[in-house]
C-alpha cells in the first residue's frame, strides 16, 4: 500500500510543472490544475488498471498451466493483440479508436486460439506453453514484417506502442476500457474456484467433476478478455503478468488461486505505477516506454523470486 501511495504521490505531483500535494486537486494555477486532471491523474488510473488486468491475467495462466512460466508474452495472446492493432497503421487502414480494443480481441484470441488448437485443445500444460512460445515466436515475426514495411513515423509509433507506453493517454481511453472489464471481472470472480481445482493435477480435477480441457480453455478466454483491451490502448507491457503472481505466491504461499487473485491485480497495478514514474521523469523532457521499466524491475525480480521458490 505505501508502495502504491508513494507512485501515485510521484505520478501527480512530479514533473512539469511541479504540482505540490496541498494544490493537486485545489489551487494553484489553471495551467497545473489542467495537466493534474486532464494528463496525470487519467494516466495513473489508466497505469493501475492495465497493471490489475495483467497481473490477474498472469495469475489466471499460471494457475491453468500449472507453470510458473505461463505468462501472456509466452502464450501468443499479447503477440497477437498487438499484431491486430498494428496492422492497420501499416496498411493504411483507417480505423476508429472504438474499434482497436475489437482489433486487438481478434488478434489475442487469433494467438491463443492458434496456441491451444496446435495443442490439442489444452491437453497438456506443457504442450500448451511449449507451443504458446512458437506461436508468439511467429506472430512475432509477423511483427518485424509490417515494421519493415512501415514508413519511418509509422514505424516510430509502432516501436513505442510495442513497448508498451502510457504517454499521451486521457480519460477517453480510460473510459474505453469499462466495458470490457464490466464483462472480464465477473467471469474472472466465476473462474477463480475452478483454477484452484485445477492446481491439484488433471486427473484429480476431472475426478473431482471438472472438464479439465474446457475450464482450461475458458481460463485462457478469460486472459484475452483482460489482455487485450489493455493492449489496444497500451500496448504489450511485458512481465507484468510473470511478475505480480510471483509476488504473491512470496507474500502468501499457504492460500489459493481464490485468496491470490485480488492481490495478484493490486500488485500488478503498483508495478505497473512505479514503472511508469521512471518512464515519465528519468530523461526528461523525454518520455521512455513504461513497459522497458517493467521490463528491467520484472526480470530481475522474477528470477530471484524464482531461485528462492526452488
Amino acid at each position: 500500500m505505501a508502495l502504491l501511495v508513494g507512485a501515485a504521490w510521484c505520478a501527480l505531483c512530479l514533473g512539469t510543472p511541479y504540482v505540490p500535494p496541498h494544490r493537486l486537486f485545489g489551487g494553484g494555477d489553471e495551467i497545473a490544475r489542467v495537466v493534474v486532471t486532464e494528463l496525470r491523474v487519467p494516466r495513473l488510473v489508466l497505469a493501475l488498471v492495465a497493471g490489475a488486468c495483467l497481473g490477474a491475467a498472469g495469475l489466471v495462466l499460471q494457475e491453468a498451466l500449472r507453470n510458473p512460466l505461463a505468462v501472456p508474452e509466452m502464450l501468443g495472446v499479447s503477440s497477437g493483440a498487438a499484431l491486430g492493432v498494428a496492422a492497420p497503421l501499416v496498411l493504411a487502414v483507417s480505423v476508429p479508436a472504438a474499434v482497436e480494443p475489437l482489433l486487438a480481441l481478434g488478434g489475442a484470441a487469433l494467438g491463443g486460439g492458434l496456441t491451444l488448437l496446435a495443442a490439442g485443445l489444452g491437453r497438456s500444460p506443457s504442450a500448451v506453453l511449449l507451443t504458446g512460445a512458437a506461436v508468439a515466436a511467429a506472430l512475432q515475426a509477423a511483427l518485424l514484417v509490417l515494421m519493415v514495411m512501415a514508413d519511418q513515423l509509422d514505424l516510430q509509433l509502432i516501436y513505442r506502442y510495442l513497448l508498451g507506453s502510457l504517454s499521451a493517454r486521457t480519460w477517453e481511453d480510460v473510459t474505453g476500457l469499462w466495458p470490457w472489464l464490466l464483462v472480464a471481472v465477473p467471469a474472472l470472480v466465476l473462474c477463480a474456484p475452478v483454477l484452484a481445482v485445477l492446481r491439484l493435477g488433471d486427473d484429480d480435477a476431472e475426478a473431482l467433476g471438472v472438464r479439465v480441457r474446457r475450464a482450461r480453455f475458458t481460463a485462457l478466454a478469460v486472459a484475452v478478455v483482460l489482455i487485450a483491451p489493455v493492449t489496444a490502448v497500451c500496448g504489450p507491457v511485458a512481465w507484468v503478468g510473470f511478475l505480480a503472481p510471483h509476488l504473491v505466491r512470496r507474500l502468501n504461499p499457504r492460500s489459493d488461486a481464490v485468496g491470490w487473485l485480488p492481490w495478484s491485480a493490486a500488485w500488478g497495478a503498483a508495478v505497473v505505477a512505479v514503472a511508469d514514474v521512471p518512464a515519465r521523469l528519468a530523461l526528461a523532457p523525454v518520455e521512455t516506454p513504461a513497459g522497458a521499466w517493467t521490463a528491467l524491475l520484472g526480470v530481475p525480480a522474477g528470477v530471484a523470486l524464482l531461485r528462492r521458490r526452488r
